[in-house]
């Protein structure tokens, strides 16, 4: 049974960082891409990036040269650090690995 565990969220001033950190465990196909979502209040959950298997990353055009997904295969933890915050950033964000999510950690950008 694979497990999902985010940590790293906080409170953080507009153009302040975070790096979000989700632990996996139990049996992950390596072939499965890693992602991370976010859902902001009354919106929908949307995509904000993913790393394939080849280490292959993308992004969405809203966080695109402000945040980096990452992994360390060694500890089983994938990353996305998170730098010129925004208030739109502000949503709890999920990782998804396969057809398994995480519980959510919440990023709250504000002064």
């Amino acid at each position: 049974q694979v497990q999902l565990v985010e940590s790293g969220g906080g409170l953080v001033q507009p153009g302040g960082s975070l790096r979000l950190s989700c632990a996996m465990s139990g049996s992950i196909p390596i072939i499965y891409v890693k992602a991370w979502y976010r859902q902001a209040p009354g919106k929908q959950r949307e995509w904000v990036a993913d790393i394939a298997s080849s280490g292959y990353t993308k992004y969405a055009d809203s966080v695109k040269g402000r945040f980096t997904i990452s992994r360390d295969n060694a500890k089983n933890t994938i990353y996305l650090q998170m730098s010129s915050l925004k208030p739109e950033d502000t949503a709890v964000y999920y990782c998804k690995v396969g057809y398994n999510w995480g519980q959510g950690t919440q990023v709250t950008v504000s002064s």
